[in-house]
């Protein structure tokens, strides 16, 4: 097994005896792109929740309900195959303005591929310090396993996360999440598809899913240039512990 493979064991492993944090400052299925060594890139994450749940998940916490995040991150290639990153949330909501939100690093690694068809995967680890607004515990972590494959004028790609705390109470367990995203390139630098986002639950308690966040969004992805693309949808809450509807948008430039 490989370095990236045994860190990925033992952060899951660890992660077991975690509670649960949430990530809705991103909302992004997970693919096999990656910086070039040496080189730095830019993301700016929106998204608004246009209808949505107006009581607050926890006391403290900001109701989803007309919510607006604005992330800017910040990548490097460090090698070929991994990339470092750092967001940097905030958010804006009625009645409580805008906030700062906090930090969080990533460390992403993406093993060889054919990058025009055929599979890939990969590894995506997270550890951030976010505000009570936006989580009941300080100190959080994800860990994402990243799996798809190219067929043609098809994309698919499929995310699985594993979401806890790394400090501060009240505990919770740990929690799954299963993301996909399928894509038709309709022509050169314009892709069309789906994303959807599922909540599965603890990890000891899965698939109650009725009571749990799934969302579907329609999206398309766009090659603006050479240096910008944007990624922008709408979905549509499944299940009445989802938002209703929510806006999103992702734009990304490569210095």
């Amino acid at each position: 097994m490989s370095r990236f493979g045994k860190l990925s064991v033992m952060t899951l492993a660890l992660s077991v005896s975690v509670p649960l944090m949430a990530a809705p400052e991103e909302i992004q299925v997970y693919l096999d792109d990656l910086t070039a060594p040496g080189r730095f890139g830019s993301d700016v994450h929106t998204n608004y929740v246009l209808s949505g749940p107006r009581t607050p998940d926890y006391p403290g916490a900001l109701a989803s309900n007309h919510l607006f995040r604005f992330t800017p991150e910040f990548y490097y290639g460090l090698t070929k195959t991994v990339e470092l990153g750092l967001y940097l949330p905030t958010t804006a909501a009625p009645g409580a303005g805008a906030h700062y939100e906090g930090e969080k690093l990533r460390l992403k690694y993406i093993a060889p591929h054919d990058e025009k068809s055929g599979p890939f995967w990969g590894v995506n680890l997270e550890v951030g310090r976010t505000s009570h607004r936006v989580s009941e515990v300080p100190w959080n972590a994800q860990l994402k396993g990243i799996y798809g494959f190219r067929s043609g004028p098809w994309t698919v790609g499929f995310n699985a996360n594993l979401d806890g705390s790394l400090a501060g109470s009240p505990a919770s367990p740990v929690a799954l999440e299963f993301d996909t995203k399928v894509a038709y390139e309709a022509r050169r630098g314009l892709q069309l598809g789906f994303e959807s986002y599922n909540e599965l639950g603890p990890l000891r308690d899965l698939g109650r899913l009725k009571t749990l966040s799934q969302m579907l969004y329609a999206v398309v992805d766009a090659e603006v240039s050479k240096k910008v693309d944007i990624n922008a949808g709408i979905g549509r809450g499944l299940t009445s512990a989802s938002d209703r509807w929510v806006m999103k948008a992702i734009v990304g430039i490569q210095y």
